[in-house]
C-alpha cells in the first residue's frame, strides 16, 4: 500500500536530504551497526569548550539494577551560585544510537548563557539493553544529578529536563516515573521531535515511509530493538512509551515545551501528547514547524525555519532557567 500524501519538505530544508546515507531515512536491524557508528561521533567536547570557561566532569553511578552508566556534569569555570538553575538533556538516536556529547553543544551555550549546570547520560542502548534499561538508567541519572545540587551548585527546585527524539521520550517516561514513585520532578519538560509511542500507527507516520530522516520503518526498528515481541502490544508500560498515556496518566506534570516537523513520523504523537496534557488540565507549549523533517534544526542550521525553530525554543528556556 502507497504511503498517503505528504506535507512538502522546506525547500531549504530538501537539499540536505541528498546523497546521505540510506540508513538515515530507513533504519533496519542488519543496518542499526552502521547507524551507531554514525551516530556515536558527535564534536570533541575538547573543541567544543576550547578556550570557554566550561568544565566537564565525569560521573559513575548506578543504573537499572546496578549496572554502571555515566553522567557527565557541565558548568562553568568560576561557577559558585548555588540557587543556579539546572539542566538535564537527554541524547537521541532511536533507542539504538547515538550518545551523551551529541547533546553537548546544547549544554555548553546554556552553561554559558544563564549560568546553569547542566547534565547528560550514557544511558544503555536496546537492542543490547531492552526495556526498561534505558528509562530506568536515566531515571537513575537524574535522580542522582538533583540529589547531588548541593556539591553542584544549583537548585534542585529549577531544573530543566528534556531530551531529543528517544531522549524526548525517555525525559517524558522519567518525569512520569518520578511523579509516580515521589521522585524529584522537574520544573519544567523539553521534548524536541520526541519518540513517545510504540505503535508507530499515526497518519504522519504512515505519511514518513521512504522519505525524510527517521522513516515509519526505522520508527518500527528502533521500538522494536527497545520492546521485542511487546512492541505495540497491552503489554507495554507508559514509562517506556509515554504516548500511550490518557489524559488521566498526564496529571501533575510541569509546564511543557514540544516541537515537531510538520514532515516527521513524530508530528501526530506530539501533538496528541500536547493535547492530553491540556485535558489533563496541564500547561504545554506546542510547535509543529511546516516542511520539517526529524532533526532539522540541526542538519540545516542555516535555513529560516531552523532559525524561528531555535529563537522560539531558547526563548522559552530563558523564561524558565531565569525562574
Amino acid at each position: 500500500m502507497a504511503a498517503p500524501a505528504r506535507p512538502p519538505f522546506d525547500a531549504e530544508l530538501a537539499p540536505a536530504l541528498e546523497g546521505l546515507p540510506a540508513f538515515f531515512t530507513t533504519v533496519e536491524p542488519a543496518t542499526i551497526a552502521d547507524f551507531r557508528a554514525a551516530t556515536g561521533h558527535p564534536p570533541a567536547m575538547a573543541d567544543l569548550i576550547a578556550g570557554r570557561p566550561v568544565e566537564v566532569t565525569d560521573h559513575a553511578v548506578a543504573g537499572f539494577e546496578g549496572g554502571e552508566i555515566v553522567v557527565s556534569v557541565l558548568r562553568r569555570s568560576d561557577h559558585a551560585d548555588a540557587a543556579a538553575p539546572g539542566v538535564f538533556l537527554i541524547h537521541g538516536g532511536g533507542m539504538i544510537g547515538g550518545n551523551r556529547w551529541s547533546i553537548a553543544p546544547m549544554l555548553v551555550e546554556w552553561v554559558l548563557e544563564h549560568d546553569a549546570v547542566a547534565a547528560t547520560v550514557e544511558y544503555r542502548l536496546a537492542p543490547d539493553f531492552p526495556d526498561p534499561v534505558p528509562v530506568e538508567d536515566c531515571a537513575a541519572a537524574f535522580e542522582w544529578f538533583v540529589a547531588h545540587a548541593g556539591e553542584l551548585h544549583f537548585d534542585p527546585h529549577r531544573v530543566l529536563l528534556g531530551g531529543q527524539s528517544a531522549g524526548g521520550g525517555l525525559a517524558a517516561g522519567t518525569t512520569l516515573l518520578a511523579r509516580d514513585r515521589g521522585g524529584s520532578m522537574p520544573a519544567a519538560l523539553l521534548l524536541m521531535w520526541p519518540m513517545l509511542d510504540d505503535r508507530n500507527d499515526t497518519r504522519s507516520a504512515r505519511q514518513i515511509d521512504g522519505v525524510g530522516i527517521w522513516d515509519r520503518t526505522s520508527n518500527d526498528t528502533g521500538w522494536t530493538a527497545l520492546l521485542g515481541d511487546r512492541r505495540g502490544t497491552a503489554d507495554v508500560s507508559i514509562f517506556a512509551a509515554p504516548g500511550r498515556a490518557s489524559a488521566d496518566d498526564l496529571s501533575g506534570l510541569p509546564p511543557a515545551y514540544l516541537e515537531a516537523g510538520s514532515a516527521e513520523v513524530f508530528r501526530d504523537e506530539t501533538v496528541a501528547f500536547a493535547s492530553r496534557i491540556w485535558a489533563a488540565g496541564g500547561s504545554a507549549e506546542l510547535h509543529v514547524w511546516a516542511g520539517g523533517f526529524h532533526g532539522f534544526q540541526g542538519i540545516v542550521p542555516s535555513a529560516a525555519v531552523s532559525q524561528r525553530a531555535v529563537q522560539t525554543r531558547e526563548a522559552w528556556v530563558r523564561r524558565v532557567l531565569a525562574g
